[in-house]
C-alpha cells in the first residue's frame, strides 16, 4: 500500500516537472527574444536589415580632368570608384536629357554619351556633337517656280558636350572654365527659347526643366571655377545671383559652396546670415551647416580658452553656447573631428557623400580644415570637447540626442563611395559592460539547456552525468592522492574539523 502510494506521488511529481518545463522553456525563449531586441544595437542585427541609404551629390565635388586625373597621374591611384562614377552617370541622364532628344542630333549623341564607361569614348562624343552644328533647310521662292534657294542655318552649340569637355577632358582649371564659358553661352540660348515654349506642352516642359538644370549646373561649376582660381569675391557674387534666379532649385545645394567661399573671405557676419536661413529643422542638415555654427560660435571664445582655466572657474556662457554646438555638429557628423585634428589623413572627395558618414566628413574637412586653423585655439577647444558628445548621448540603445539615431547603414555604403586604399571611419561604439554580456549569454544558455532538456531528458541525463564526473575529476584524484600520503588517523581528525 505504502509503495503503491509512493509510486502514485512519483509519477504525480514527474507530470508535474514535465508540464512545468513545457512552459518553462516557452518563457525563456521570449525572454531571449526580449534579450536580443535590447542588444540589437551592439549586436548589429539592424545593419543587416536596414535598406540602403540616400546618397547625396557632393555640392564640392572637383573636376575629374584638372584634379581627379591628376592625382591618378601622380600615385597611380584610382580616386573614385565604380560605385560612385555610375551614380554621377546617372545624374548626368537624369539631369542632362530628356525624351525629346532624339530631335536634336547633338542632345542624341550626347544622350548616349552619359551612358558611356569608358572616358575617352565619352570625350569622342561630346567632340562628334559639337561638329554637328549646321542644317540645310530648303524654301521655296515664289518669283522663281522652277528653282530653289537653300538656306543654311547654324544651330546652337551643344551645351552638355561642352560640359562634359569641361569637366573631363579640360587637364586645368583655366581650361575647364573657358569651356564653360561657351557652355554658357550655349545653354542661355536654349534656356530663353525652351522658357517661351514651356507652356505648350508636356514636351516643351520636360525640355525647359532639362535647359533649367544645364544652365544651373554651368553657372555653379563657373563660380567654382572662379574660386579655385583665386577670385573669390567673383565667385561670392556669382553664387548669390544663382542663388537669387533660381530659388527653388535646392538640390544642388549651392549655399553650401556659398558658405566656404564667405569662409575664405573671413566675412562672419555674412556666413552667420546664411547660417541664419538654412540651419532650419525643417531642412536636411548636412556636416557643413553644422560644424560651420560650431566654428562661428568657437571663435567668439576659442582664443581665450583654456581647459585649465574652465575646469576651476566653470564655463562661461559663450564657453557653454561654443561646447553645445560643437557636440551638436559631433553628434550628426562623428567622422569630421578626426580630420579636422588631423588624427587621421585626408583624401580627395568623393563625388557623392553620405550624410552623417565618413565621405561627408572628408568632403567637408578637405575644403574647411584652413577655415578651422585660421581661427586660433577654435581646434584646441574642438579637441577638449568633441568626445564629450558620447556620454551624452543615451546608452545602451544610443538613441540621438538632437537628431535622430546614427544610422548604422553608413559604413556599408561608405566603403562603395570610398577608394580602398583608404580606412574607413565607422561609429565610436562604446565597449557593453561585462555584466550585460554576461547576463545575456548565461540567459541564453539556460533557456538552450532547458529546451534540449525537454525534448531529450535521457539523452541529456547522459551527458550531465558525463559532464560532472569530467567536472569533479580533477578533485577526485587529488583527493586519492591526500589519502594515500597523509596517515588515515590524520585524515580522520581533519575530516572531523
Amino acid at each position: 500500500m505504502a509503495e503503491a502510494a509512493a509510486a502514485g506521488f512519483l509519477e504525480q511529481l514527474k507530470s508535474c516537472i514535465v508540464w512545468s518545463w513545457t512552459y518553462l522553456w516557452t518563457v525563456w525563449f521570449f525572454i531571449v527574444l526580449f534579450l536580443v531586441y535590447i542588444l540589437r544595437v551592439p549586436l548589429r542585427i539592424n545593419d543587416n536589415l536596414s535598406t540602403e541609404c540616400k546618397v547625396w551629390r557632393n555640392p564640392l565635388n572637383l573636376f575629374r580632368g584638372a584634379e581627379y586625373n591628376r592625382y591618378t597621374w601622380v600615385t597611380g591611384r584610382e580616386p573614385l570608384t565604380y560605385y560612385d562614377m555610375n551614380l554621377s552617370a546617372q545624374d548626368h541622364q537624369t539631369f542632362f536629357t530628356c525624351d525629346s532628344d532624339h530631335l536634336r542630333p547633338a542632345d542624341a549623341i550626347m544622350q548616349k554619351a552619359w551612358r558611356e564607361r569608358n572616358p575617352q569614348a565619352r570625350i569622342s562624343a561630346a567632340h562628334e556633337a559639337l561638329e554637328i552644328n549646321e542644317i540645310r533647310s530648303r524654301v521655296e521662292v515664289p518669283l522663281i517656280a522652277s528653282s530653289t534657294i537653300w538656306e543654311i542655318k547654324l544651330l546652337p552649340k551643344c551645351a552638355t558636350a561642352y560640359i562634359l569637355l569641361a569637366e573631363e577632358e579640360a587637364t586645368t582649371i583655366a581650361e575647364a572654365e573657358k569651356l564653360f564659358k561657351q557652355a554658357l553661352k550655349a545653354g542661355d540660348g536654349c534656356y530663353r527659347r525652351s522658357q517661351q515654349l514651356q507652356h505648350h506642352g508636356s514636351q516643351y516642359e520636360a525640355q525647359h526643366r532639362r535647359d533649367t538644370n544645364v544652365l544651373v549646373y554651368i553657372k555653379r561649376r563657373l563660380a567654382m571655377c572662379a574660386r579655385r582660381l583665386g577670385r573669390t569675391r567673383e565667385a561670392v557674387k556669382m553664387m548669390r545671383d544663382l542663388m537669387k534666379e533660381f530659388p527653388l532649385l535646392s538640390m544642388f545645394n549651392i549655399h553650401e559652396n556659398l558658405l566656404e567661399a564667405l569662409l575664405e573671405l573671413q566675412a562672419y557676419a555674412d556666413v552667420q546670415a546664411v547660417l541664419a536661413k538654412y540651419d532650419d529643422i525643417s531642412l536636411p542638415k548636412s556636416a557643413t551647416i553644422c560644424y560651420t555654427a560650431a566654428l562661428l560660435k568657437a571663435r567668439a571664445v576659442s582664443d581665450k580658452f583654456s581647459p585649465e582655466a574652465a575646469s576651476r572657474r566653470g564655463l562661461s556662457t559663450a564657453e557653454m553656447n561654443a561646447v553645445e554646438a560643437i557636440h551638436r555638429a559631433v553628434e550628426f557628423n562623428p567622422h569630421v573631428p578626426k580630420y579636422l585634428l588631423e588624427m587621421k589623413s585626408l583624401i580627395l572627395p568623393p563625388e557623392h557623400i553620405l550624410k552623417r558618414g565618413d565621405s561627408e566628413a572628408i568632403a567637408y574637412a578637405f575644403f574647411h580644415l584652413a577655415h578651422w586653423k585660421r581661427v586660433e585655439g577654435a581646434l584646441n577647444l574642438l579637441h577638449c570637447t568633441w568626445e564629450g558628445t558620447f556620454r551624452m548621448i543615451p546608452y545602451p540603445l544610443e538613441k540621438g540626442h538632437l537628431f535622430y539615431p546614427y544610422p548604422i547603414c553608413t559604413e556599408t555604403a561608405d566603403r562603395e563611395l570610398l577608394p580602398s586604399f583608404h580606412e574607413v571611419s565607422v561609429y565610436p561604439k562604446k565597449e557593453l559592460p561585462f555584466f550585460i554580456l554576461f547576463t545575456a549569454g548565461l540567459c541564453s544558455f539556460t533557456a538552450m539547456l532547458a529546451l534540449l532538456t525537454h525534448q531529450f531528458p535521457e539523452l541529456m541525463g547522459v551527458f550531465a552525468k558525463a559532464f560532472l564526473s569530467t567536472l569533479f575529476a580533477p578533485l577526485n584524484f587529488v583527493m586519492e592522492k591526500v589519502e594515500s600520503i597523509l596517515p588515515s588517523s590524520l585524515w580522520h581528525q581533519l575530516t572531523r574539523i
